[in-house]
Formats: C-alpha cells, sequence, structure tokens
C-alpha cells in the first residue's frame, strides 16, 4: 500500500531536493493558535508535518519543546484534542502527510486499538513513539503498520549495523536519525559524521532518511539535506512561538512568526544539492 508519506518522498526525489520535515507542538500555545499555525505550514514550505503529543514527562526533548508541551497542557490540549486537530486539517488538506510523535502513555492510557482507529479516521498518516523500542513491537507498532498507519523509527550514532537490522525490521514511511546522542535543540558539532551515518543507514534500507535534532538555520538543512532524503526542525518553529508571545498570551503573529521561520529553513533545504 502506498501511504501519503510514500507519495511525498517520491514527489521531492523527483524535485531532486530533501523533504522539509516540521515540528510543532499540538495545542500550543492554545488550541485556536495551534490550528493556525498547521494550515499554514504547507504553504510556507512543509512537506510533512510531524505533530507532537504533548506530555508531562517528555525524556527525549530539549527545554524548547518541553516548554512547548507545558504550555500546551496548560491550554488543556489531550491526545483526544489532537485528532480533533488532523481532522480539522484534513477538511482543506487531504495531501500533505501528518506524523504523530511522542511517548506511549498517553496511547496506552488511551487504548490502542481505539487510538489506532480514531487516528486513521482523523487523518493520520504515521507514528513515532520514541519510548517503545523494537523488542515491544507487538504493543502498538505492529497493529499500527496491519491498520495502515506507516511506523517510523529513531536511529541514532550509537545505532551499529547490528541493532540497526532490529530497528529496521518493522519501519515503514521513513527513519528518523537522530543527528546526536542527547536531547532535541542541542548543536550538531559534526555534519560530516551526520552524512556518513545516512550513508551507512541507506545501505541496509530502501526507505527515506530524515534527520532531525540541532537543525536551526538554512545553513544548516542545506548541508544535511545534501545527504538526507529529509530534514526535520522542530525546537527552532516552538521557539518562534514562545518568543512571539506577549506575557504567556499568543498574538495575531504568532502563527506568521512560525511560517517565516519555515520558509528561511526550506528554502535553505532546497539549495541542498543545487
Amino acid at each position: 500500500m502506498t501511504t501519503r508519506i510514500d507519495r511525498r518522498f517520491e514527489k521531492t526525489r523527483a524535485e531532486n531536493r530533501p523533504a522539509f520535515v516540521s515540528f510543532v507542538m499540538a495545542g500550543d500555545p492554545d488550541e485556536a493558535t495551534a490550528d493556525a499555525i498547521i494550515a499554514g505550514l504547507p504553504a510556507a514550505g512543509a512537506d510533512i508535518i510531524e505533530l507532537g503529543m504533548p506530555f508531562s514527562d517528555p525524556m527525549a526533548d530539549g527545554v524548547a519543546v518541553q516548554m512547548a508541551g507545558q504550555r500546551a497542557l496548560k491550554a488543556g490540549m489531550t491526545l483526544k484534542k489532537t485528532l480533533d486537530m488532523v481532522a480539522r486539517f484534513r477538511k482543506t488538506d487531504t495531501e500533505t502527510p501528518i506524523v504523530l510523535m511522542g511517548y506511549y502513555n498517553p496511547i496506552y492510557i488511551y487504548g490502542v486499538d481505539d487510538f489506532i482507529a480514531d487516528a486513521l479516521a482523523a487523518g493520520v498518516d504515521g507514528l513515532i513513539v520514541v519510548d517503545l523500542p523494537a523488542e515491544e513491537d507487538g504493543e502498538l507498532c505492529l497493529p499500527a503498520l496491519k491498520a495502515g498507519l506507516n511506523f517510523i523509527r529513531l536511529a541514532t550514532p550509537t545505532t551499529d549495523d547490528d541493532r540497526l537490522g532490529t530497528v529496521l525490521k518493522n519501519s515503514s514511511g521513513f527513519v528518523y536519525y537522530v543527528s546526536m546522542t542527547g536531547i532535541t535543540g542541542a548543536e550538531i558539532k559534526d555534519r560530516g559524521a551526520v552524512g556518513t551515518a545516512v550513508n551507512r543507514i541507506k545501505v541496509h534500507t530502501g526507505l527515506p532518511i530524515a534527520v532531525g535534532f540541532g537543525i536551526k538555520t538554512a545553513e544548516d538543512a542545506a548541508l544535511i539535506g545534501r545527504d538526507a532524503d529529509g530534514v526535520v526542525v522542530g525546537s527552532a518553529l516552538v521557539s518562534a512561538i514562545a518568543e512571539s508571545l506577549v506575557d504567556g498570551v499568543p498574538q495575531r503573529g504568532t502563527p506568521e512568526a512560525v511560517h517565516n521561520v519555515v520558509r528561511t529553513l526550506a528554502e535553505g533545504a532546497k539549495r541542498a544539492r543545487s
């Protein structure tokens, strides 16, 4: 079965450029503003949208993404409301892939079968669950794949060739390569090593490789996009939201502040192979 994610990477491959993948947190800084932000992401240059599922204990996230989750939770965001956001987005956009990214606890509490059914009904295309290892594929990965959702796995600089086979076994859609050991928002210290790692993974899979963590500028996007099939940006976008707030309150220009950052970095990604 060909999915929206498959078709989007086919498109960017034909255009000889990496896909630009934008991460924002569902409900940050509030539901209405978040709706406006995600609605404008495709026109700003996002090929794929990663939508964070707010969680109170996000162990892989740096300060910027943690604070985005806290803002969303404070504003009343839930997993059910996150799916409702996707459903509203799908009323006007049936082409842009949406991947939900987060942690297993909220999905477990929701109920795996109910979550998968509701995610599909809302128009979700894939899942990234950062704290659910391959050894636990029976929990969520295999049921999600059977239902038609892509399940995107993380690989890291410490994932050796032996472990990579396990990671890739039930992966679909794309592989998310974490550019560093550490949390979101840190600096990439060796961009050349990222390219080497991406090419090593490509030996083991035909899936696209998207690189995230630490990509903050158009130059970063261009350099990483030379080897990667996708460039993922999150912390820079949620930081733009935070910087637009006045006493914690979103402003009329909050969505555009995010879209401007997306435009700049997406243009950088487009220059990767020119």
